[in-house]
Order: structure tokens, then C-alpha cells, then sequence
């Protein structure tokens, strides 16, 4: 992937920003409300707890995200992709019957997390040209 293929406009930087606050809620929900589903998938039994604390945290990102729109926001994510990824691959062992499944968890969240990297680098652009354009006029 190049680099002019990450790049996008501030209008699209914003739209991909909503979509993904919304992708939180609902993600977030679905930890929140059925982690045991979730565990189970992934052979990540006893770990309840923890996914629906992942679950608040990608609440607080839509929440954050869809009331402000800001690169700071979307950086939330980024960081929670990593700390996900880092969760999952504590799970991708041998004797997990279900660490086919993590993998694939792993590569979603990697997809997700090009998506939420790309948003927040634009909007991170864009914030800093408003900043410059702001100085420039005083």
C-alpha cells in the first residue's frame, strides 16, 4: 500500500471518523452485553471481565469520536487496536482449540486497525493545517 493511497480528504477523514465511533458502539455493546460469546469463540474463557472492560473503552472512543470528530479521538482507537492485538496474541497458542479463531480475530482487527490509522493521520493533517491557517490570520 503507498502512502497516496492512505491519504484522504478532510470531508472523508470525518465521514470514516462517524463511521467508526458508530463501529465502537456497536462493538463495545457486544462486549459489554455478550462476553461470554465471545470468550467461548476464542478460548478465552475467564477473560469475561476483561472483555467487557474493552467493551467500555470502545464506548468511551465511539462516544468520544462522535461528539468531537478529533484526531485525539480516533488515535483512541489506534492504541486500543493495539492493546486488542496484544490481548489476542496471548491466545494464539497451541493448545487453544480455538486459536484458528483468534487468528482471524487478529487479522480483523489488524483491517480495522489500517482503517482507524488512516483516519486518525488525516485528521491529525487536517487539524494541523486549521492550527496553521489559524495563525496565519492572526
Amino acid at each position: 500500500m503507498t502512502k497516496a493511497s492512505l491519504q484522504m480528504t478532510s470531508t472523508e477523514s470525518r465521514q470514516l471518523a462517524r463511521a467508526l465511533g458508530w463501529f465502537s458502539l456497536a462493538l463495545g455493546a457486544a462486549e459489554l452485553i455478550a462476553p461470554n460469546r465471545l470468550t467461548r469463540a476464542l478460548g478465552m474463557r475467564g477473560s469475561e471481565g476483561l472483555v467487557q472492560l474493552y467493551g467500555l473503552r470502545e464506548i468511551a472512543s465511539g462516544v468520544s469520536i462522535l461528539s468531537t470528530e478529533s484526531a485525539a479521538s480516533v488515535w483512541s482507537r489506534v492504541a486500543g487496536d493495539a492493546l486488542d492485538v496484544g490481548t489476542l496474541a496471548l491466545h494464539l497458542r497451541d493448545d487453544n482449540r480455538k486459536k484458528a479463531n483468534v487468528a482471524v480475530a487478529i487479522a480483523a482487527v489488524g483491517g480495522i486497525a489500517l482503517l482507524d490509522l488512516a483516519c486518525a493521520a488525516g485528521l491529525s493533517k487536517n487539524e494541523a493545517h486549521d492550527r496553521a491557517d489559524a495563525r496565519a490570520l492572526r
